[in-house]
């Protein structure tokens, strides 16, 4: 763990006030301490059953994101503590996260992830399905829930342009979306785009939340 690169980090994102997600799968308890005792409080974990394990064993101030792929039947392992889901991709999801905050007694911040990349293996709502999902009534009826805004991956390549004009729409749908049903809303205003590879446009194109693993943990073994 990198703590001299953690500071780095810090000091280029601050002028964007964009917050930092510690992405530590794979990683041992001992390297999130490090960086916790470093500062950071916001880890994000891709499996429940990881992050659950970590969370029984690390300080109970870390909030803990969920930012992997997320099945239904896994919710309720993680849905008294999690602090964050960044990867909602259907209304199903959404009901049974709801369900399991209910009986938690509390409601859960939740991003909806949304397919911008040109890849068939990443996951995420289509524009229409997006808006289907927040025009349903079956969506109006959760109460245990809050859409916080967006998250979504970009096209695995190396051409910038192609990046950042992928971020750029998601930025607009983001103004739309907000404009058109969460004018209200002061919750809705989260962005988690870029990762270790990208985040520098992410920041360039409204990011709130970037998710950053290799750059402070090293390369995963796995």
């Amino acid at each position: 763990m990198n703590t001299e690169k953690y500071k780095q980090l810090l000091a280029e994102i601050e002028p964007f006030h964009a917050q930092l997600i510690a992405v530590s799968k794979t990683k041992p308890v001992e390297d999130i301490l490090q960086l916790y005792n470093a500062g950071q409080r916001i880890f994000g974990e891709n499996k429940v059953q990881e992050m659950v394990s970590k969370q029984e064993e690390l300080p109970k101030d870390i909030q803990w994101h969920l930012i992997g792929h997320l099945q239904t039947n896994k919710v309720k392992h993680m849905s008294s503590f999690v602090s964050m889901i960044h990867s909602v991709d259907s209304l199903k999801l959404l009901q049974e996260i709801n369900k399991q905050a209910e009986k938690n007694n509390r409601a859960i911040d939740c991003l909806l992830q949304i397919f911008i990349a040109q890849e068939e293996t990443k996951f995420g709502l289509s524009i229409e399905e997006l808006h289907q999902l927040l025009r349903s009534n079956e969506y109006a009826a959760l109460k245990n829930i809050r859409i916080c805004g967006f998250m979504a991956m970009a096209t695995n390549t190396i051409d910038d342009m192609k990046i950042a004009q992928e971020f750029s729409f998601l930025k607009e749908l983001f103004v739309h979306v907000k404009e058109k049903y969460f004018a209200d809303s002061e919750s809705f205003k989260e962005l988690s785009i870029g990762m270790s590879s990208d985040y520098k446009i992410a920041l360039q194109n409204g990011a709130t939340f970037i998710r950053v693993g290799s750059i402070l943990f090293g390369s995963r073994k796995y």
